[in-house]
Parts: C-alpha cells; structure tokens; sequence
C-alpha cells in the first residue's frame, strides 16, 4: 500500500522580479493616474493578454485588453488592444465615483469560459460583480455578487462592501457533498463607512474584526443550467485572516489560485500601516506578497502559510508612485513552461515576477 503524501509544512515557492510590463501611456486619457492590477488569460488565438485596471483623471476604472509580448518566453512589453469594460451601468457609477476596478479571470473549462471578477465601485462603495466570456474582448456582465443567507454566521453578508475575488478554475466538492465552483472573497466588516456611527459589525462565530479571506461555494450544475447562478454563493466560510508581521492590518487573495502538486496554491496580499477609510487612496501602508496552501479536495483547509513575504516593495516603482509600497499580485500564467505572476506596482505600472518551486 502506497503511503498518502505528506501534509506540507511549508510553501515551497518563490517569486523572482523581472521588471516592469506596463506603464501609463503618454498622452493616453484611460491612463492618466496608472495601469495597475491586471486580470489575465489566453485568448481563442492562443496568445496571452492582460487585462490591466486603466485609471482615468478622478480615478475612474476602465478594464482594458493588451497582448503580452514575449521574448526569449520572458514577457517584456504589452500591445495595448483598446478598453473591454467600462463604469457604464448606474451600480458602478456614485455621485463623485465610478470604477470598474482590479479585475481578476479565471478560464473555467467546465463552463467553457472566462470568469471574471471585479469591484464596481457604485453608489454605496466597493462591491464585487462578475462576468463572462468566451473571448476576453466581449464580456457579459452578470451583476453584482450576492450572498445566499446561512443562518449560521447570523448575518446578511450582501450588507458589506465586498473585494479581491478570485473563482477557482476547476470545480471541487463542496461543504454539502456537491460539486460546486469555489470562490475567495474579501468581505469588510466596517458598516460606518457607508453608515456612520453602526461601527463594525462582524458574523457569529468571528472574532477579529480584520478584513480577511473567505471561501464560498456555488453548485456547478446550477450555473452549467443558468451562468447567471454563479452570481449567488453560498456556504460562506472563514478561510485565512492576519497572522504574520507582515499581513498585520489585513489580507486579502490574488490571482486565481492554482493547482500545484502540495495542493491549492493561493498567492495573497498582505497589508501593514494605517488605513483612514475604504474610499480613499493611502499613503501610509505597505503592501506585500504572501502564499498559502490549501487542502487539494477541501479549499476550505489551510495546510501551510509563509511567514515573510515572498514579494515586497524594494525596486523605486514598486516604492513610488499613486499609492506608495505596493506590490499587488493579482495575475499568475505560463509561457513555456514557466509561471509568471503579473501585479500592480504602487498603483501605477504593472510588473512580473517568476514563480518557482524551490526545495
């Protein structure tokens, strides 16, 4: 009989900077206060595109679309290939807002699609919505995400501004024994940011009131009868909250996670500093890169965290910039054979790094 494999301990992966993909481009309006926070995918011509966070004059969000160039299977530069969303709905526009903001995409091949999620900034603040498409270019907004109630954590979780949401690309066994699409998700605790004075309000069973990650489900075969479906999750569960320096303040998911051989690997932000309000930009934090590893069969288990940071601020454009210390990963993807993670640089450019497994 074959011995099972090993819980891990640790998370044996690096990342390794190598430079800056893009950056505003001169002249160009969309881009006027940077590009930052990319999504990514294949398109249906087999190239690898970005689709970075393009940040107008007051901070308004567009989602655009660049094809990755690729040298030597090094990414290098970007062609930029127009915008593909846009704050054009009234639940992404406020009075003095409007953002279609840090999309992330996830090719689910069960769906056959790309899944998208973003944080459309309306009326009430930030709020994750998702959408789908077969090409990157033409997306079909679904809505905002909502939250089935479970009377378990005694609180409407569609009360709470809602961020940094990635699907998983294939499907697992839920809570309740169905297959389900798995989704991470960042909810903040804080009403009287929208309310002032009703103070922070957190689920039963929850004792730090830090922004953290949590995990809910939704059944697959609901959403291969209706796509629409995958807008209402369920099951919500407390994944990974603060644990180390260097994630004091909060932490929140990346890019969508990824199978390796140890199980889910997620690769997260971790946030030190003050932060005065959701709504506005800070200049008093410092953002870093962690990794976790989650159980292969239940993505509800944490096997093994790393207690620094694999990425942080160190080079001037990650130091300097809309937002200063920032490295926020938020796209991960493979050219020949090596994985590259894609993040935003002080909310102003976007860098790369190369993901590695190191014994």
């Amino acid at each position: 009989m074959t011995d099972p494999p090993a819980t891990p301990t640790r998370v044996p992966y690096s990342l390794t900077r190598i430079g800056v993909v893009m950056e505003p481009e001169p002249g160009n309006p969309n881009e006027a206060e940077g590009v930052l926070n990319p999504a990514s995918g294949r398109g249906p011509d087999g190239e690898l595109y970005l689709l970075p966070r393009l940040v107008a004059e007051g901070n308004v969000s567009r989602v655009g679309l660049a094809r990755v160039v690729v040298e030597a299977g090094v990414p290098i530069g970007v062609e930029r290939q127009g915008v593909v969303l846009a704050p054009d709905r009234g639940w992404e526009r406020g009075v003095g807002n409007a953002g279609v903001e840090d999309p992330r995409t996830t090719w689910i091949d069960e769906l056959g699609l790309h899944v998208m999620t973003y944080v459309a900034y309306g009326p009430l603040g930030p709020r994750t919505a998702v959408a789908v498409s077969d090409d990157l270019r033409s997306w079909r907004r679904l809505g905002p995400a909502l939250f089935a109630y479970d009377d378990a954590l005694d609180m409407d979780l569609n009360l709470f501004h809602n961020k940094d949401t990635t699907f998983f690309p294939e499907s697992v066994i839920g809570p309740d024994g169905t297959r389900s699409l798995a989704v991470l998700h960042r909810p903040m605790w804080d009403l009287g940011e929208t309310r002032p004075g009703q103070g922070v309000r957190v689920p039963a069973g929850t004792s730090d009131e830090r922004q953290s990650i949590w995990i809910s489900y939704v059944p697959l075969d609901a959403v291969r009868a209706d796509v629409s479906a995958i807008t209402l999750w369920r099951r919500h569960r407390f994944l990974a909250g603060p644990e180390f320096p260097f994630e004091e303040l909060k932490i929140g998911g990346g890019p969508p996670p990824l199978r390796v051989p140890e199980g889910w690997l997620v690769i997260h932000h971790g946030v030190t500093g003050a932060i005065d309000s959701a709504f506005s930009q800070q200049q008093n934090v410092n953002y870093a890169a962690g990794a976790m590893l989650l159980d292969a069969h239940d993505p509800g288990i944490v096997l093994a965290r790393t207690p620094e940071p694999i990425l942080a601020p160190e080079t001037d454009d990650e130091r300097s910039g809309i937002v200063p210390n920032v490295v926020f990963p938020t796209a991960v993807e493979e050219i020949e054979g090596v994985r590259y993670v894609f993040y935003g640089m002080a909310d102003s450019k976007i860098g790369v790094a190369r993901l590695d497994r190191v014994e």
